[in-house]
């Protein structure tokens, strides 16, 4: 199976409400919550896609003939590719029938750390299944980053003896989150966070913490402060709030400001080997990718993936290679136009 073959066969199994365009550029969702889209119009995702596409890369081919190394230290772990397929959760609700979160969640962490690289996986208010996430990121060694959303301490503490038990290489929270319209109202309550909450809660997880949904130098310095180890500039895929920038444009100096003091990861509208390399030279030390990974996984399962990754990681290495960048740090903003 090729990637086109792949895309064909997720089209007839992801369901009403994604489309599995050729290109997931936000413009089909809309404002389609549940399902892929937003609870705006969709303006923001949409957004994430396009300001990537404008940012052109600088092709130098007068250097070392080399290939390009594309590994990736991640707390110590060794990875392929500086690629994580992004968290996703509800899948049935959003996507279809084919699959609940359970078996998704199976699907993807295996393979990924098969390809040598790791999946975030999603978290949800069925307790079963941040459960069946983090017992298979302890089948895939520990190759697995579970997302909590932004419970109440108690019911996170909970879920961290879970999440410590998997062996997992670090835990994250989706801060952003707390826009969802499923998240409010609910007992265990769930909502924003202040530092001193956030503090408290990084202390009690145990792992490398990573804050997910960072938009803002201020919000970067906060996340600095509460101990994160690592964020990621996302703005939740365009799906929480209308009007915000992309995540592309905010990249560059939130890296400048705390680059030096935790792992920079961002997410929004990457979609190919060639945008992570552009995701790179603006500061990120690694991208984040769900919803082609949904894709992937509705198209093919376990082949799936293998599929996307090698695309991704395909598009990468050669990018490198025609921009005279032999390894990831040498990636930088003098590569970009």
């Amino acid at each position: 199976m090729n990637y086109k073959e792949l895309m064909d066969a997720a089209r007839n199994n992801v369901g009403a409400l994604c489309h599995a365009c050729p290109v997931c550029n936000g413009k089909a969702c809309g404002s389609t919550m549940p399902g892929p889209g937003a609870k705006g119009v969709g303006d923001t995702a949409i957004r994430n896609y396009e300001v990537w596409q404008d940012i052109r890369v600088n092709m130098d081919t007068i250097c070392e003939n080399t290939e390009p190394d594309t590994s990736f230290d991640f707390f110590g772990y060794k990875m392929k590719y500086p690629i994580f397929a992004g968290p996703v959760g509800a899948v049935k609700l959003h996507y279809g029938d084919k699959y609940n979160d359970q078996q998704y969640n199976d699907i993807l962490v295996s393979r990924c750390a098969a390809e040598g690289i790791a999946a975030f996986t999603g978290d949800g208010t069925d307790p079963e299944v941040m459960k069946a996430a983090t017992a298979a990121i302890k089948k895939a060694g520990g190759m697995g980053i579970p997302t909590v959303k932004p419970w109440d301490i108690n019911t996170l503490k909970e879920k961290f003896e879970l999440v410590k038990a998997s062996d997992a290489m670090a835990v994250a929270m989706d801060i952003d989150a707390a826009g969802l319209p499923f998240l409010k109202n609910l007992t265990p309550p769930a909502g924003s966070k202040t530092v001193a909450e956030l503090a408290e809660i990084i202390k009690a997880a145990g792992k490398p913490f990573i804050i997910k949904g960072i938009m803002t130098v201020k919000g970067a310095l906060k996340a600095k402060e509460a101990g994160a180890s690592a964020i990621v500039v996302s703005n939740h895929g365009g799906r929480v709030l209308d009007q915000c920038p992309a995540t592309a444009e905010v990249l560059p100096e939130i890296a400048a400001a705390v680059g030096g003091d935790m792992m920079i990861l961002v997410d929004g509208g990457l979609r190919t080997g060639t945008d992570i390399f552009k995701a790179l030279a603006l500061g990120a030390d690694a991208v984040l990718i769900a919803r082609p990974y949904v894709t992937a996984v509705y198209g093919s399962a376990e082949e799936g993936v293998h599929i996307l990754t090698d695309k991704l990681g395909s598009e990468l290495a050669d990018t490198m290679k025609m921009c005279g960048c032999a390894s990831l740090k040498d990636i930088s903003d003098e590569n970009i136009w």
